[in-house]
């Protein structure tokens, strides 16, 4: 055969490969409103670098007739390129090819990307569009998956690991993206369960849908599995390339610093008014957030899920950080076991890649209540401080307003390792409300007060000395567990003041194999 032939064939094979399941399944993808797996590259990656790998690749399989299918491929698109300069290694399940079906070829093709992220320190991202394990195939399938798996925790905290989720992923396809760092789904396309409605109705009786056993609002709101609900797919891979701006490439490199032009000695006057005069009142704490950081913009993450404390990126002074913050705008901002496991997970990441945290503490304590502690609230509570004392990286820490109890200890406190503890002049820090403590203190000097009016009397006075006395910053400054009280409109300044300083912070912990954290 001539060479031209040669070359010939190659750009044949070309074009079939890249035809996937053939023209008539890209279009019942594209009818159910779904991009195929080659176009999720596309608009990933940044024009003209991706770099395939395996696209020759076919299963191996004999059984049921399978010998007479074959795709070039067989199922997924596997490669890197670079998202803004920076490269990325990605794989792309194909559901136009047996139903993005997973094979001991395609679980082949998945690790190999992986092993090459591994080796050269760069995040993967896995866009999910499968009908599941490859049934003809038996246990091949399912060890093709155990293989990955591996992977997975062997790579988690050393390089970022992104999960798309823009079609099904059932059965034990879910546990791959349940151990990478993101979750992402979109609405109405994509679902997750470890078993489907009709299992669930044979072996339990219950009825119920697919979207309302395993879609992403679902996901997004009650089980916590997914971080980020997007409307659709475009917006979903536009979502990934912003995550990525705010972290490294690796657990050994710092976060990529960004040119700023906010001026880092702006000053917020709203700052000064924004905590109201009655404790009890809550407001918005993303409205502090926004006001401090560079340009307002914070990505926050778990937006609709444990809506009780808000975590996410932004940057100060071009610098990526973490922010974890109570949330006075729902359930007062009390710590419970959802919003203790959210913000644990999430300060373990940054940790795990050199990303400092910044926490705003308005918490009154943890929420009381036989559902809390049969759920668990006490090892669940334990995970977030833990996560806290465990963590390295430099930790700013400002108590806006209540900072009561256990719940004091577990944000970011000084004993954690705080590394930088400021609090606004609104701060309440003590072992609890006023009162409270009053009814704890005085509780029997109440019962003796016949007269309603003169109990009423005593009780807010004794409120208000409890109040001078220990709800305020100073107490707590007094013993250097505050390192500073500052004017709330200079917050953004001081925050980046502190973390310059703590550029070249170095902490470590004790040798061991790892934690045991509390799980």
């Amino acid at each position: 055969m001539a060479i031209e032939q040669k070359i010939q064939e190659l750009l044949d094979k070309r074009i079939e490969a890249k035809k996937g399941g053939g023209e008539k399944r890209i279009e019942a993808q594209h009818a159910k409103g779904k991009l195929t797996a080659r176009e999720r590259i596309e608009l990933l990656l940044d024009e003209g670098s991706f770099e395939e790998f395996d696209m020759f690749v076919k299963h191996r399989s004999t059984d049921f007739g399978l010998e007479k299918q074959q795709y070039l491929g067989d199922g997924v698109v596997t490669g890197h390129g670079t998202i803004d300069g920076r490269v990325v290694y990605v794989f792309s399940q194909d559901f136009t090819v047996f139903g993005g079906s997973l094979s001991e070829t395609f679980a082949a093709k998945i690790c190999k990307v992986m092993d090459q992220a591994m080796k050269v320190g760069a995040p993967v991202i896995g866009i999910n569009d499968s009908g599941g394990a490859r049934i003809q195939e038996g246990v091949k399938s399912l060890a093709g998956y155990a293989e990955i798996f591996q992977r997975n925790i062997m790579a988690s905290g050393v390089i970022p690991q992104i999960s798309a989720i823009f079609g099904p992923c059932a059965g034990g396809a879910v546990y791959s993206p349940a151990l990478t760092d993101f979750v992402l789904m979109s609405e109405q396309s994509s679902y997750m369960f470890v078993t489907g409605p009709k299992v669930t109705k044979t072996v339990t009786g219950e009825d119920i849908t697919t979207e309302d056993l395993g879609g992403a609002w679902v996901h997004g709101t009650k089980s916590g599995v997914s971080h980020f609900v997007v409307t659709n797919e475009e917006e979903g891979i536009l979502l990934i390339r912003k995550l990525l701006s705010y972290l490294p490439q690796n657990n050994l490199e710092e976060p990529p610093l960004a040119e700023c032009n906010d001026p880092i000695n702006r000053l917020e006057d709203g700052l000064n008014q924004i905590i109201p005069d009655n404790p009890n009142k809550p407001y918005d704490v993303t409205d502090i957030i926004h006001a401090i950081v560079d340009d307002g913009e914070f990505l926050e993450i778990h937006r609709n899920y444990a809506k009780n404390i808000v975590i996410g990126f932004a940057k100060f002074n071009g610098m990526p950080v973490g922010i974890v913050a109570n949330q006075p705008n729902f359930l007062a901002g009390v710590l419970d076991i959802d919003a203790s496991r959210k913000a644990a997970r999430f300060v373990r990441f940054c940790d795990a890649f050199n990303i400092p945290i910044v926490t705003l503490v308005d918490v009154p304590g943890f929420l009381p209540g036989s559902g809390q502690e049969y759920g668990g609230i006490i090892i669940h509570g334990a995970k977030l401080l833990f996560a806290y004392g465990e963590a390295t990286v430099p930790k700013v820490t400002i108590t806006l307003r209540k900072s009561y109890g256990g719940a004091h200890d577990v944000m970011g406190s000084k004993q954690l390792r705080g590394d930088i503890n400021y609090a606004w002049p609104s701060a309440e820090i003590a072992v609890m409300g006023p009162a409270g403590a009053i009814e704890v203190l005085e509780g029997r000097k109440i019962l003796e007060i016949k007269d309603p009016e003169e109990r009423q009397k005593f009780i807010a006075e004794k409120e208000a000395e409890y109040r001078d006395m220990f709800a305020n910053p100073y107490e707590a400054a007094r013993f250097g567990y505050i390192d500073d009280v500052i004017e709330p409109r200079n917050t953004r300044f001081r925050v980046i003041r502190a973390l310059q300083a703590l550029a070249t912070k170095k902490d470590v912990n004790p040798p061991k194999k790892h934690s045991n954290i509390p799980l």
